[in-house]
């Protein structure tokens, strides 16, 4: 009962200056929402990073020409390099792999009738849609006889389909690479931009032995895409694959790879390691505005204590106890932080909506970090607001009231 009329009497002070309490509030309500805003926009871009990087398929591991130093510079270029025979033993030789594909990328004009356009070539092998698993909007893949007898057909991306083709379907249609005619036998299923904003439709994809022999001329990969038959599979399978390279490529112990391995969780944590520390840095920053607005509790509090001292001492001669007003001005700084809070919740909301509707950005709001910012704003108000109470419930009652 005295607990209740305690937080009754809390309730009633902070309704006789309402204007005095929302300016009070304010603070919490604009670092809950600029917590609530900003690590949105963090949790928007990881999880923007982390879908890019499932495109590329599940259990995926990349395995690049060269090898990269400490300081994050690639070298290694210029020696054996990515070999066929090296493809040839990793798809033969791991039992735990379930699909691969050597890699040659170029760039290349591309035209059809009097249309032309400037894109990304692939040679790939007939694995590689199953690997990223990408389907296909209409039509069909080429086949492991199409490899092998370096077939000059082709399929393309969305992007490529509108520019050269138009409304019209690219079926069985001719494309032009280097003046050699290839046809069209499907078109890929729209991806989108890609982690650094690059168009993944627009991109052409054929046999690598046709871009070998009739695009790059080149005789070596930039890298290779395996695939494991599952994620336990990975580590084992990545071994292997070092094991293999080093064989193929005459590399003593001790000495350095010409080749690097990455699997998707590496490729992952460092794609998505900037997005973290963007994400902790916003947060660190708008929870300063928190701080602030605790700050501003704590002055607003003591002035309040020395304008209340009066009424104090009439509480205290009438039989309140120190810790009925302690609890009393503890109310009344939790109450403001915790509708502060509430309030910059449903504010923090609405601002992560808006910078995704209006700004293009990727937002994602997380439980946690609507809880952890409403039981911070909670926490302010109990840091804060304690002091002050504690100096109320020490007041002298006879002192209070020849207080004027």
């Amino acid at each position: 009962m005295r607990i209740f009329s305690t937080n009754k009497i809390a309730l009633r002070a902070l309704r006789r200056n309402k204007m005095r309490s929302i300016l009070t509030a304010l603070g919490i309500i604009i670092g809950v929402a600029a917590v609530i805003a900003m690590v949105s926009v963090g949790n928007g871009a990881k999880s923007q990073v982390e879908a890019q990087i499932a495109s590329l398929g599940q259990n995926v591991i990349l395995v690049f020409a060269g090898s990269f130093s400490p300081g994050g510079v690639h070298t290694g270029y210029g020696g054996v390099g990515l070999k066929l025979p090296d493809y040839q033993a990793i798809a033969r030789e791991i039992r735990q792999v379930a699909n691969t594909s050597p890699e040659i990328r170029s760039k290349n004009q591309v035209s059809a009738g009097n249309q032309n356009w400037f894109t990304t070539i692939l040679g790939e092998s007939d694995q590689y849609l199953d690997l990223r698993e990408w389907p296909l909007a209409e039509g069909a893949s080429f086949t492991a006889d199409d490899v092998r007898g370096s077939k000059k057909v082709a399929v393309i991306g969305k992007t490529i389909a509108t520019q050269l083709y138009g409304d019209e379907s690219p079926l069985g249609q001719i494309i032009r690479i280097k003046g050699a005619p290839f046809i069209v036998l499907g078109v890929l299923s729209p991806k989108g931009l890609s982690v650094m904003g690059n168009d993944q439709d627009d991109i052409v994809i054929m046999p690598y032995t046709s871009a070998m022999k009739r695009i790059t001329g080149n005789t070596s990969f930039g890298s290779f895409n395996v695939q494991a038959d599952n994620a336990a599979d990975l580590g084992v399978v990545e071994q292997q694959i070092v094991a293999i390279l080093r064989q193929h490529h005459n590399i003593r112990p001790g000495k350095d790879d010409d080749f690097t391995v990455r699997d998707q969780e590496e490729i992952a944590a460092a794609a998505t390691a900037t997005s973290r520390v963007m994400t902790v840095l916003l947060a660190a920053i708008a929870s300063v505005s928190l701080i602030v607005g605790g700050i501003g509790i704590m002055n607003i509090m003591l002035v309040s204590v020395t304008e209340r001292t009066r009424e104090i001492g009439i509480r205290m001669a009438v039989g309140a106890h120190g810790r009925d007003i302690l609890l009393q001005f503890l109310i009344e700084a939790i109450t403001i932080s915790s509708l502060g809070g509430v309030t910059g919740i449903l504010i923090g909301l609405g601002a992560s909506k808006a910078m995704s509707v209006w700004l293009k950005w990727p937002t994602l709001v997380s439980v946690s970090s609507v809880v952890v910012a409403f039981l911070f704003s909670a926490a302010v108000g109990i840091f804060f607001g304690f002091y002050p109470a504690r100096k109320a419930s020490l007041l002298d009652p006879i002192d209070a009231l020849r207080y004027e």
